[in-house]
């Protein structure tokens, strides 16, 4: 299949049709095949790039857009409004509902629309929850109903991870996808900490809280439309790219996705469900530092937790690649246990550092674990086809289908913690009036799968690999 069509933004056209590829309509792109080291080296490598650069900024925004509601709830009362403790920790748990649940049929708009077209869509997308967040928030007369229903449309930001990291494992080969997988989410998951330490200063630059809070989410409206303009023009589609939706069910029939389903809730669910509640747990437990003056606007210190478990994630990758996942994610779940314990401690003594330090460890501990616990997803699938042992080697094809099918319904399944986590918390505070019976239930939590993270680890151990 070929065409006289040439891509505008590749400066190598003539040496990567010599490799294979022909330029099509639209921006499709036919004949990729990463494994070939003469088409990687003859310009696939620098496709590639300019397709992960713009991927990441995408889903960076995607990220700040689902975790807005998070801080905005924290200055609700003082532009007037007034909801229950239920109903705010309904508003920053329903992005995260939704944005699990978007994630499972994101994950096969790639294949069906193309990567660079659907990267337009859904970062386009993104405009409705910003909209609606400036809209509603202008009024304290907004109806909780309407509140919540705006403050789920922000679980679009959610989706976003899915379709993303569909789209760039097909741009890269097998011996690079680790790293770029590991960019694309750790570029993403910056984006709920840019969201928590820019938004308190944007809001209070305005005359009053009230006229502040639009800002919240108007700010974000010409970035988005950079992001969709830029992957118009910058951003390619794959005709090789396709949709294993036969894997995908072969792989729920397996208990090795269900079980590291289960250790992602307790690593990546936490990271995103206590990202989500920091800063209203900051409010709530010490309001003299939840804000700090900074010029003429306010800083929270609350970003600082998102920003250590995103770059600790990238860390625990590479260390799960050295010393294997299961070790990696045994360390993490005993740390966010003794983590959990400290900040348990310390409420009663009202020590803000003591309580934030303990908190960033958790924070560092749950990063370190997504990574290292889905590091152990392909090795695992390895072992059940019997043809490698996943850590060196990927298995044979099936094998490798249904781990790649896999990582998508754990990474969906697993956010599912950003609802479960402020929920857990919210009941915790309208049942007891604090959060410590909450957290009490989070160690206990913790301490149930580092045994399971135990068991699997033993069990690599008995067949001599390492899991």
């Amino acid at each position: 299949m070929t065409s006289t069509a040439t891509n505008p933004a590749t400066s190598s056209t003539s040496a990567t049709r010599s490799a294979g590829l022909d330029f099509l309509p639209g921006r499709w792109i036919s004949g990729w095949d990463p494994e070939d080291t003469g088409q990687w080296r003859d310009g696939g490598a620098a496709i590639a790039g300019r397709n992960l650069r713009w991927s990441i900024f995408a889903e960076f925004l995607g990220f700040v857009v689902w975790q807005l509601w998070s801080i905005v709830v924290v200055a609700l009362p003082g532009a007037g409004f007034s909801f229950t403790v239920t109903q705010t920790f309904w508003l920053i748990s329903i992005p995260s509902l939704v944005g699990a649940t978007l994630r499972f049929p994101y994950t096969f708009m790639v294949p069906r629309f193309g990567g660079r077209n659907w990267t337009v869509v859904s970062a386009l997308l993104l405009l409705i929850p910003a909209t609606g967040l400036a809209i509603c928030v202008s009024n304290p007369h907004t109806p909780f109903p309407v509140m919540l229903a705006v403050a789920a449309l922000a679980g679009l930001g959610g989706g976003n991870f899915a379709s993303s990291m569909a789209n760039i494992t097909s741009f890269y080969p097998q011996r690079e996808k680790g790293w770029a997988l590991g960019l694309n989410a750790a570029g993403g998951n910056l984006g709920a900490a840019v969201a928590q330490f820019a938004v308190p200063i944007v809001i209070t630059l305005g005359a009053g809280a009230t006229l502040g809070l639009p800002f919240a989410g108007l700010i974000w409206i010409p970035l988005i439309l950079v992001a969709a303009i830029g992957a118009w023009f910058r951003m390619d589609n794959l005709t090789s790219a396709t949709a294993d939706v036969k894997a995908s069910l072969a792989a729920l029939r397996y208990p090795e996705l269900w079980l590291m389903a289960l250790l992602y809730i307790g690593t990546f669910g936490s990271f995103i469900g206590f990202s989500g509640v920091f800063p209203k747990l900051i409010a709530d437990q010490f309001p003299a530092f939840s804000a700090f003056p900074l010029g003429g606007a306010t800083l929270s210190l609350a970003f600082v937790g998102a920003l250590v478990g995103s770059l600790a994630r990238p860390l625990g990758g590479r260390l799960a690649d050295r010393f294997g996942g299961s070790s990696i994610t045994i360390a993490a779940f005993a740390v966010m246990a003794l983590g959990a314990i400290g900040v348990i401690l310390t409420l009663p003594l009202g020590d803000f550092r003591l309580f934030l330090g303990f908190f960033l460890l958790l924070f560092v501990a749950s990063g370190a674990g997504n990574g290292a616990t889905y590091r152990m997803i392909p090795t695992l699938f390895a072992l059940r086809s019997g043809t490698g042992d996943g850590h060196t080697a990927s298995g044979d094809v099936p094998a490798q289908r249904a781990g790649a099918a896999a990582l998508g319904i754990v990474s969906a399944i697993g956010a599912y913690g950003g609802f479960v986590i402020p929920q857990a918390l919210g009941l915790s505070k309208s049942a007891t009036g604090g959060y410590a019976a909450g957290l009490g239930w989070f160690v206990a939590a913790y301490v149930l799968l580092l045994a399971v993270t135990v068991a699997v680890h033993l069990r690599g151990r008995r067949r001599g690999v390492r899991i």
